[in-house]
Formats: structure tokens, sequence, C-alpha cells
């Protein structure tokens, strides 16, 4: 029984290793060992006719192709069959031989590209084409071999460290990648090693860059450029290597103190240089950047510390002199003091040799300007009484030049408030009251005063400020326009009204008004409330308001100032009539205004006058009408008379060549005009010689004048005289174009070109043909 279970034990633990064999094989010795003969009928499986090796090729093999890659076989011994590859890549990278089942690959493998290959294995009958075992797929797996080399991710790298940091202070990492397999030992392995800068830096098997030494400078250098090297482990083609750059920066620290550039300084400011302007540089070096860089200067030597700061400007190097408070030439004209630079900030760990203190020697030259002059106060406050005058000076203002010359100065008054003549000041600056002041008028007089020194434009300014002191001078009077009214059957002692009063004079405490009437005789009175006003109230009562409408009721108010002073209001009271209640029902308006206000009169008067200018431009307009109408009438009494006289004119030389007989006369006939025995005065045209009578134009003149004077009858008209004769005076006679055009002119005119181009055009004119076309 025993011996039963142990077969049957034996028997499991070899089919199950059987089935979880990856190269397993199935042969008929297998078959026999399991007893699964095809008589048994005790143990029945699945049947698998396939048969071959485990696939797989090794990369890039240098043999020539094909390459046995592996066989599949099949337990039938069907002699017609054949093997048949499908899938990815079958028959043409991977082949079979049909009888023997040998697979070749036809293409040298790279794994990098594929590392796998996924087939499928028939056995198919040749006549008919139909599969005699089921389809098995199978994969084909290329084995790695050490054949590319490790390639950095980028060709440069940056990195920064501090500078002096100690040494293996962590700078960048670098990172190169081989592509061969990382699960086969040795293949992917990456070494890393520092080619150029190794004296700086080193680099680990991870990639990661860090100082060699501790004493890295900036200021000495400040960008390093090292070479790294990747490679791999040896394999096919002996550790090959790529090279990538590395960058690295050194970043700054706070390990410098600062120095003077030179030992001394000299500058020259002028006096009136402002507050706070910059007077000179101190010039430093310090190698650390701006932002690590504390300059502090401080005064040692010379206590100037009061009249001078120095503000550090970092991103210069430089010390900026200021002034704190104004430099006068004539006081100091020369600071001289020594200046210390540090820098409290700088770590001792990093303190190099040379010293922490650096001293420089400051002179600053105060140079001399012309000056203003300067006040002996900022203002002056001076006190008057109103109507005061006098002669003499109310004060004084000084000032004095504070340059050496001391030159003398001289004042004017630029301004004053209120405007006008007065105060008045003199060229030593003497003030002068120039007219009487009146406080109620302005309490206060504001001057402004320039002062200049002689030989010199620039000037300074004061402020006078006068006040004006009070003068009991103004009487109190009515503080507003009272209008009291009280009912004629008003009982005695009713108050009417309560006054106050002002006084335009400065209400000081204390001040104090008296109220009384001026008489007894009416029929009211006075009642002082001792707070500086007054009841007005009824005497005796019983108004007859048929008499009297208003009373008028004179109360003198005085004052109890220096002198007192007192003035007389006038209270109009309307006596009206009352209600049983005591109210109001009909009042005479004490000061009712009959008329009109000033702006409807300033109207009226505008409408009048311009009524009056219109009016008056009507009666002109009519009147030249009537003159017109008037000479339209005398048309036939006034005469113009247009006499032509078919001869031209002697010239502006021709004075005595007319023979002038007789002019035309008009003779009145009644209504109708008739002319005279002759038309038109004859002309006879003078020789060219000349010979003709002299002094006919003045006799023509004096005969027509006696014409005029003795004829009383005859109009005065208007004649028109046309000459057309020139005169026998002139070179060229007549120019006349009643004559040019003649065909029997003999005057020739070529002395017309010598006279100048002006001439030319008439030259030109004269010397042409007749009937000929002129164009210009």
């Amino acid at each position: 029984m025993f011996s039963r279970l142990q077969k049957k034990m034996k028997k499991l633990i070899l089919l199950f290793s059987l089935i979880l064999a990856p190269a397993s094989v199935y042969t008929e010795d297998f078959k026999t060992k399991l007893n699964l003969s095809p008589s048994s009928n005790s143990h029945k499986r699945f049947k698998r006719e396939w048969i071959w090796n485990q696939m797989h090729i090794m990369e890039e093999i240098n043999s020539p192709l094909p390459h046995h890659v592996g066989k599949i076989t099949s337990s039938s011994r069907n002699k017609n069959a054949m093997y048949v590859l499908e899938g990815e890549y079958a028959n043409s990278i991977f082949k079979v031989r049909e009888d023997t089942g040998d697979v070749y690959a036809f293409e040298r493998l790279d794994r990098e590209k594929k590392s796998e290959y996924e087939l499928t294995a028939l056995f198919i009958d040749r006549t008919t084409n139909k599969s005699l075992e089921p389809p098995s797929k199978f994969i084909i797996k290329v084995y790695d071999v050490n054949d590319n080399v490790p390639v950095f991710v980028q060709k440069v790298f940056n990195g920064s460290v501090p500078e002096m940091s100690p040494v293996g202070t962590s700078v960048t990492k670098v990172t190169a990648v081989d592509a061969d397999d990382p699960t086969v030992a040795g293949h992917a392995t990456v070494i890393y090693q520092v080619i150029q800068g190794e004296r700086y830096f080193t680099v680990d098997e991870s990639g990661v860059i860090s100082t060699a030494i501790a004493d890295l400078d900036r200021e000495n250098q400040s960008t390093y450029e090292i070479v790294v090297k990747a490679k791999d482990s040896p394999g096919l083609h002996g550790g090959d290597s790529s090279t990538a750059t590395v960058i690295i920066t050194l970043s700054d620290i706070n390990d410098n103190f600062p120095t003077f550039e030179q030992q001394s300084f000299h500058f020259k400011v002028f006096e009136n240089v402002r507050v706070g302007r910059e007077v000179g540089k101190l010039k430093v070096q310090d190698s650390d950047d701006p932002q690590n860089r504390n300059t502090k200067y401080s005064f040692v030597r010379g206590d100037y510390r009061d009249t001078f700061e120095i503000i550090p400007n970092a991103f210069t190097n430089e010390g900026i002199i200021k002034p704190k408070k104004p430099l006068d030439y004539e006081k100091i004209k020369e600071y001289k003091f020594d200046i210390e630079a540090t820098d409290p900030t700088v770590n001792m760990r990093f303190f190099k040799p040379g010293g922490t203190k650096s001293i420089a020697t400051v002179t600053i030259e105060v140079l001399d300007v012309d000056e203003p002059p300067i006040f002996s106060q900022p203002f002056y406050v001076y006190k008057v009484k109103e109507n005061y005058f006098t002669k003499n000076p109310l004060g004084t203002v000084l000032a004095v030049d504070p340059d050496a010359a001391k030159r003398k100065i001289r004042y004017t008054l630029r301004r004053s408030s209120p405007s006008g003549d007065y105060v008045k000041v003199s060229n030593s600056g003497d003030i002068f009251i120039s007219k009487h002041l009146d406080r109620e008028a302005s309490a206060w007089h504001n001057l402004t005063v320039p002062a200049t020194s002689s030989l010199s434009d620039i000037e300074s300014h004061t402020q006078v400020y006068i006040q004006v002191l009070d003068q009991n001078d103004n009487a109190p009077e009515f503080a507003y326009p009272y209008e009291p009214k009280v009912c004629e059957n008003a009982a005695p002692g009713k108050v009417i009204i309560r006054i106050s009063a002002t006084d335009k004079d400065e209400m000081l405490p204390g001040v104090n008004f008296k109220y009384s009437l001026t008489t007894e005789d009416s029929n009211f009175t006075l009642v002082d409330n001792h707070d500086n006003t007054a009841n007005v109230t009824v005497k005796y009562g019983q108004f007859n308001r048929e008499l009297v409408k208003i009373h008028y009721l004179p109360v003198v108010i005085s004052d109890n100032g220096t002198p007192e002073l007192s003035s007389t209001n006038t209270l109009s009271i309307s006596v009206c009539k009352c209600d049983e209640k005591g109210e109001f029902t009909f009042c005479e308006e004490a000061n009712k205004q009959v008329g009109v206000s000033i702006q409807a009169l300033v109207a009226i008067f505008i409408c009048i006058l311009t009524i009056l200018v219109i009016t008056l431009l009507i009666i002109l307009r009519k009147r030249h009408k009537k003159e017109l109408t008037v000479l339209r009438k005398s048309v036939a009494e006034i005469h113009e008379q247009l006499v032509t006289y078919d001869e031209e004119g002697g010239g502006e030389m021709d004075t005595t060549s007319y023979d002038v007989s007789v002019l035309n006369s008009v003779r009145k006939n009644g209504m109708n005009l008739e002319p005279g025995p002759c038309l038109y005065a004859q002309v006879k045209k003078p020789t060219r010689n000349g010979n003709s009578g002299t002094g006919e134009m003045a006799i023509m003149i004096e005969v027509k004048k006696d014409e005029a004077d003795n004829d009383g009858d005859l109009l005065p008209y208007d004649t028109l005289h046309i000459y057309g004769y020139e005169g026998a005076e002139s070179i060229a006679e007549s120019l006349s174009s009643l004559e040019s055009g003649s065909s029997d002119s003999d005057i020739d005119y070529d002395f017309l070109n010598d006279w100048g181009p002006r001439f030319k055009m008439l030259a030109e004119l004269y010397g042409l043909e007749p009937n000929e076309d002129f164009v210009y």
C-alpha cells in the first residue's frame, strides 16, 4: 500500500514540474514515465504536440546574416506538413524553414530599439493548407550587450556656491543616461570624473559636484568652467565616454573691508551752498557686491560732525559729504578733519590681511560769495495810536552786510497792506507815519522792506507789522435799525422795545453804555437794564393816532471811554391799532420809502436816453429828405456844363501858349436855357516856332472872372474843361491818342528809347505801323 502511494506522489511531482518549467520538453520518455499511453484509462490529459527550445538572441551580432534564433518542433510525424510563422515582423525580420522549423533573423537586432518580438507558430498541411495542430504563440527575447555610451542630458550645466565655502559643499548635480539594459550588471553603470578643474571641484558617483578647496575667493575669480566626463564600465566597446561643461559661479559674501582710494581729499564749496546738498565724494574700494557693502564713516579728528554728515552709497562705493547747517566764509574759511571708513558687518572668519580700518584726511575750503544783507530781527513789530502823527520815526529796521567789505545798506518799501501812502521807509531804514491812521479802517499795517547793499543787486526782505492802537474817537450808536410799534391804547409801563448799542472802537471788557432821553416831555421813558441795554416803556399811555401816527424819540447813548463820547439816535415809534389781545392790526410804517430804487432810476434814465437818440435820428433823416426835395426842385437852376475842346494841352511847362478868345457863356431866358453865340471856346494851336501870344491863359481867366462878377443873375455851375493840346514847350509835342494815330504825323519818336526802361513800352507802341495789332 505504501509503495503504491509513493509512486503516485512521484508522478504528481513530475507532472507539476513539467507544467511549471519554462523550458520543458515533451517526449515519448516523459509519456512513458507518466504512464500516458493511449490504453491507459486511469489518467487522461490534453495532449501537447509542440516541442521547441527557448527562443533568444544577442543584439548586434557580428557574424554574417542570417542568425539562427531557435527551432520549433512538433511531435507529429506528418511528412506532408510544414512550419509557418505569423505575427510581428514574421517573414521580414524572422523566417522559419518549412521542413525543419529552424527560425532565423535576417537583420541585426538592437535591444535599445526593441527588446522582445511576439510570434505565432503554425503547423499546417501542404495539400489542404489546414492546421494540424492549434497555433502556439512564443516570444523571442533580445539579449543586451554593452554597446551604448552614457550621454549627458544637457551639454552645459550651471551651478552656484558661496565664496569661501568649506570643502565638500555641494554645488550642483550632473546627469548622464546609458541606454543599455540596467538589469545587466555593469551595462548601465555611469562613472563620473572631472577632467578639467579637478583642483577646485570634485564629482561623486551620483553626479554631485562639490568644492575641493576652502579658499575660493570671488574677488580673485568669480566664475569657473569645468569639464565632467561620464563613462560606463568596460563592455563591448571597451567603456566609451561623453563630456559636459559645468559653469560654476561664486556668489558674494561680505568678506572685504572698505579702503580709501587716496589718503587725502580736498574740496571747494561756496558758502551759500544749501543744507543737504552735496559738497564732495569720498571714494572707497570695496570688492564686495553692493548688497554686501555696509561702509560706515566716522570723524576721528576735527570736531565738525555737527557741521557735516557723510552718507554712504553702496552702488558707487562713495561717501557723500553734505552740510548739516549753513556755512559762513566770514566765520570759518576752511574745515579739516579725518574720516575713518570701516564695515562692522564683515564676518571675521573670512578676515583677510590688510587691516580693518582706513583713514583719510578731508579738507573743505569755503569760498566767499556776495551775500544779501542780514536783518537784525526776522520781523519787526511797532505800535502807534490812531490819529497820531509826528515827524519823528516810528522805528528803524537794521540790516548788516555779512561780507568782509561791510558795504552800506539801502532800504526801500516794496509792498504795504493796506495800500496807500500811510507809511514811508527812508534809505536809512527809518519808518515814518505819513498819514493819520484809523484803527477802524485797518488795525494792522503790514510792510515788506527789502535791503540791498551798495554795488550789489542782491537783496533780502523783512516784514514790519504796525499795530494801530485804539482811541475813543467813535461814539456809540444803535446796534440795529429798530422799528418799534406801540398800541394807541397801551397802558403805562408797557415795554415797547429793548435797545442795545455798539461802538466802532475796540470793545474791551468793561465798556459801559448809558442811555438817556433828550427831553422828558414825551410819552416814553427809558429803563436801564445795566447790561448795556435799555427798555423803552410807555410813560402815560393812551396815544391818539389821529393826531400823531409816528413819534420820534431822540435817545442819547454815551460810553465811558476817554474822552467820553455820545451820540443822539432817533427811534421812530409807530402808533398802531390793536385788537383786544394787544396784537397790531394796522400800522403806519415809520420808515416807509416813497419812490423807486436806484436800479430802477438807472433803467428809466437809459430808456429816456434811448428815446431821445431815436427821436434825434428821425428828425435828422426828415431834414435830409427835405433838403433833397428842395435840391430836386431847383435842378433847373443848377447847371453842369461839359465844355469839350478838340485840342491838347501844352504839358507841365506850357503856361503862356494858349490863345483863348472866348469861353462859353450861358444866358438865362426865363426857365429855358439858351446857348450864347459861341458854344465852344475856340483854341488856336500855336505854331512850331512858339510865336503865340504870351499871357493868353491869364487873360482868359480874367475875362471869365469879370463875367462871373458882373452877372448877378448867373447861378454858379461846375464846368469840366478838356484840353487836347499839350503846349509848345514839350519836345515831344502832343502825346495824345487824338493825334498819335493820324497818318499825316511826321513826329519822330526815337527819343523815347533814350528815356530809359520805363518808356520802353511807350516807344514800342509809337514805333508800330498803323492798324497793327499790339500784343503785350
